[in-house]
């Protein structure tokens, strides 16, 4: 699924990005009449097409199949002239994806002699596994805790003179008063009380009550994968007392995701402590001496391999299956070759191209577990009145991606070529090495969210209009699929895909530049603009219905 494109292609105003497709993708803002060359042939077109829109190459009609990237997405509800605009007035969502393709017995693996004995230093854990970052974390059971996590929250960042928001609350108070100097216990702390930690995190929800047995079960795997995660040092939760997801339910949980105990965890159930006082001055104890144990543990060298690195993409457009996806697919066909791991998620954005991950799974069970998954998926969306079709947003239209095959044919190119190694569900642990599938939706926060409950301790992040989105326990890199958007929002972009477009690199020259800014990453080297701005977003998803 993934290609390398001449970047010579990329000096024309458009380009067919597969010889199979019967569409153009606009590079730039092309007026009408503009004449384009195609395989010997000239194509005028008829109408204006926006910059990351497609155009007809021949004429369709009604009935036809519109062609991109290789693969159906989209059918022509009303006839389209040769050098005509695809758009949402002229073609709806259809996909190939029953279509049968022989299983890969072979894969090309890419050359990675450049990063041959390269290690990252990371903090290696009890159980084995090796953390990009070095948190505490502090969690609610039910959301009816997250005031008390929020008094927490401001406790320790007052205690530790570490809070990620006080250039704002200068901001406003210049605003409102005219203040322009912080006062001495807004001071930032230069000298860190613990300098191996990355900090605690502090996560909040709106579940654990309310909803369904298995909501709840739900919730307190997710919860587990957050606590066991590499990156993590240990847990402080917070719970009620009666709702539904109880705090025996988390510990067995625990139980089947770390049977050694070796990750400790403390508990406080707020409706049989003596007072609030108490319950806080208790959970902020476990706090502090769990910074202490934590910064005893420090960054050493690992291979490549024990780095997981979940993809996800959010505010997409036009270029991003173009530039950052298959880029960021060619990074993660570097490091599955280096005996490392990925994680591709969204089943919404896999519709259309369920076909070529089957072809890619390595053995008849994986590709049944991912065929069930995905058609469970859609009769659940189906019962609701739903459909994948109403996957792609106003801003993902708005910059071309019309239908959502034509979404989910860019955004797969995120999972590269190797093969699919397993095929997991909502919550469960990447156990194999090489690429996982998992099932989750193609919001951003919830995906990228479920994507470190199920063991990423790396996650690029590609978008093509922008997007905040951080996590609480692991790293998040941005990478745009243009310098346009990259040079306006620099405050929340790592990396820049955008020369694919100008055609100055070719796409496995950015990809080896992409891994490494990972290993430096994982490495401590360098902070990502997610962590940077405090964006840890936590949001689970919720599969059943309210009760």
């Amino acid at each position: 699924m993934s290609q390398t494109i001449a970047s010579d292609t990329f000096q024309r105003p458009s380009l067919r990005v597969h010889a199979a497709d019967n569409v153009h993708v606009a590079l730039k803002d092309l007026p009408a009449g503009t004449e384009i060359e195609d395989n010997g042939r000239t194509v005028r077109l008829t109408e204006a097409i926006r910059h990351k829109h497609k155009f007809a190459l021949q004429s369709l009609a009604e009935g036809d199949l519109v062609i991109m990237y290789g693969v159906t997405v989209g059918r022509v509800t009303r006839p389209i002239a040769e050098g005509g605009a695809i758009t949402t007035d002229n073609v709806e969502h259809s996909t190939d994806s029953d279509q049968a393709q022989a299983r890969r017995e072979h894969w090309n693996a890419p050359d990675v002699s450049r990063f041959q004995g390269i290690t990252f230093e990371g903090y290696h854990r009890p159980d084995g596994r090796v953390g990009t970052a070095n948190v505490w974390v502090v969690v609610p059971l039910v959301f009816c805790e997250n005031r008390n996590i929020e008094v927490l929250r401001q406790c320790v960042a007052d205690a530790l003179g570490e809070d990620p928001y006080r250039d704002y609350k200068r901001m406003a108070r210049e605003m409102l008063h005219g203040q322009a100097s912080d006062s001495p216990a807004e001071q930032p702390n230069d000298e860190r009380l613990f300098p191996n930690v990355d900090g605690v995190r502090f996560l909040t929800h709106t579940l654990g009550c309310g909803g369904t047995d298995d909501d709840a079960l739900a919730l307190c795997r997710l919860l587990t994968g957050y606590i066991c995660h590499p990156n993590v040092a240990g847990a402080t939760v917070l719970s009620l007392g009666c709702q539904k997801a109880q705090i025996d339910m988390l510990k067995q949980a625990m139980a089947e995701r770390d049977p050694e105990g070796l990750r400790p965890v403390h508990y406080f159930e707020q409706q049989a402590s003596r007072s609030e006082d108490t319950l806080i001055r208790e959970a902020l104890t476990t706090i502090f001496d769990g910074l202490k144990e934590a910064n005893r543990v420090t960054r050493q060298p690992a291979p490549l391999a024990e780095l997981t690195i979940g993809v996800e993409c959010g505010g997409s457009d036009g270029f991003s299956g173009l530039s950052a996806n298959p880029t960021v697919g060619a990074a993660i066909d570097r490091l599955v070759a280096l005996g490392g791991s990925g994680i591709l998620s969204e089943f919404p954005e896999l519709c259309g191209v369920e076909h070529e991950l089957i072809s890619r799974c390595r053995d008849d069970q994986v590709a049944a577990r991912f065929r069930s998954l995905m058609d469970a998926y859609q009769a659940h969306a189906a019962a609701v009145g739903a459909h994948f079709s109403m996957n792609p947003s106003p801003g993902n239209i708005r910059d071309g991606l019309i239908t959502d095959a034509m979404k989910s044919a860019g955004a797969a190119k995120k999972g590269g070529d190797s093969p699919v190694v397993d095929v997991l569900d909502y919550t469960e642990p990447a156990v194999r090495k090489g690429l996982n599938l998992l099932c989750t939706p193609g919001n951003d926060v919830e995906s990228t969210t479920a994507l470190v409950g199920s063991g990423a301790n790396l996650v690029i992040f590609t978008t093509g209009l922008g997007t905040p989105t951080g996590n609480p326990v692991a790293p998040v890199l941005k990478v745009s699929s243009n310098s346009e958007m990259a040079q306006r929002l620099p405050d929340i972009i790592d990396f820049d895909a955008g020369p694919i477009i100008r055609g100055e690199v070719q796409i496995a020259e950015l990809a080896d530049e992409l891994l490494q800014l990972c290993i430096d990453t994982a490495s401590g080297r360098y902070r990502p603009k997610a962590v940077q701005l405090a964006q840890y977003d936590f949001i689970p998803w919720k599969r059943g219905v309210s009760l």
